[in-house]
């Protein structure tokens, strides 16, 4: 049992220093996992974490932080996975709430600026994202076509419940619309069907429970179900939650917007943006209480996911079908943030020519490789010298 103790404390404090170090977003986490498990530490080598990073790429959710929880189970068991989020998540949700502390209590044209500076960095963050996933997960026609699609269709019909019905009815054409194939059924894992039964088990169970009004459950929904939706990378989380929290008026707009700014300039997964938001909703469960909710919900999928399907990976990648499946929920995964980029991103940030140029410029530092968090740093500063004029 103490050998136990020492490797969750060892896997721990591993991950809380790349808690603390990690900048660069999802790509670069990944590089930094490789370097530091795979060429120093040796807890696997590269064909095992290659294999690591396909599954948690086929998975909804945060890839970086799957891997992360991933190298944990399989280095100290299910309180290792447990570890290793918690101190890679650790840094990024407390630099977060102290933002979100200060940005409600700062008032004035100093203020202002800032959270407009912030705007303006997040708009460029989401154009290069958007940007970047069409190149990779719309290569062809067909799935331009989708995206488009679902981006009309979202700004047509703004809500949670559409962007849903988007993503699952693109991966079920993809499912249908591939030619059958045959595929070696998997052993039964008693544990791992356990946790994919609770998954979807939670999808069916909190939606009811959330109809009953009680705020805490319908909070817990919202985020569960964005945390179970997130297909193609962390940045899909901003059109996902906005539909969940912004359009019901369960937080303010600028804040949301702002806050998903200062995410990018902070080291840890961008899905820590989820305390941030739930410290910041309107009513309760809000403050640390809703922040904590907010960030379990939000990460209860991916755990489940994880742990769930570690077992039967070999069979998963191996059904053209489901890859398929994925491949078209992806473009309209893109469609979606598409939408948002323009609304709210660009509708509440953009206001004359000059705001215009500001986001221009952001984005043309990150097209060059510019460090996100300095283009963010860069912009609220401008926003704050601006705002004293």
């Amino acid at each position: 049992m103490q050998q136990t103790r020492n490797t969750v404390a060892e896997v721990f404090g591993v991950f809380l220093l790349l808690g603390l170090t990690s900048f660069g977003g999802p790509v670069a986490h990944l590089g930094y996992f490789r370097t530091e498990f795979v060429a120093r530490r040796h807890w696997l080598d590269d064909a095992a974490y290659a294999d690591l990073v396909a599954l948690c790429q086929f998975l909804p959710g945060p890839a970086s932080s799957q891997v992360g929880i991933a190298i944990g189970k399989l280095r100290a068991g299910y309180w290792g996975g447990i570890a290793a989020w918690v101190a890679f998540t650790l840094p990024s949700v407390i630099l977060l709430l102290a933002f979100a502390y200060g940005a409600t209590r700062l008032a004035g044209p100093l203020a202002d600026g800032v959270l407009h500076g912030l705007k303006l960095a997040a708009l460029a963050v989401v154009a290069q994202a958007v940007w970047a996933m069409s190149k990779s997960l719309t290569p062809d026609l067909r799935r331009r076509l989708i995206a488009l699609a679902a981006a009309a269709i979202a700004l047509l019909l703004p809500s949670g419940l559409t962007q849903l019905a988007l993503i699952a009815a693109a991966a079920l054409a993809g499912y249908l619309l591939a030619p059958p194939a045959a595929v070696a059924r998997p052993a039964l894992d008693r544990t791992s069907t356990i946790f994919l039964a609770l998954f979807f088990g939670l999808l069916i169970v909190l939606p009811i429970l959330a109809a009953g009004g009680n705020a805490f459950m319908v909070v817990a929904e919202k985020f569960y179900r964005t945390g179970s939706l997130v297909f193609g990378g962390g940045h899909v989380v901003l059109p996902l939650l906005e539909a969940e929290l912004v359009t019901p008026g369960l937080i303010d707009r600028n804040l949301f917007l702002a806050g998903y700014g200062a995410a990018q300039a902070v080291p840890g997964p961008l899905f820590a943006f989820a305390a941030y938001t739930g410290a910041l909703l309107n009513a309760p469960p809000n403050g640390i209480a809703g922040a904590l909710l907010g960030l379990g919900a939000i990460y209860l999928p991916s755990f489940l996911l994880v742990f769930g399907t570690l077992p039967y990976w070999q069979s998963l990648r191996a059904n053209p079908r489901l890859r398929a499946g994925l491949d078209l929920a992806n473009a309209a995964v893109v469609g979606l943030l598409l939408a948002t980029l323009y609304d709210p991103v660009f509708t509440s940030a953009v206001f004359g020519p000059l705001d215009l140029a500001w986001a221009i410029a952001a984005l043309a530092l990150l097209l060059i490789r510019t460090p996100p968090w300095l283009v963010v740093l860069l912009s609220a500063v401008t926003g704050a010298a601006l705002g004293l004029l």
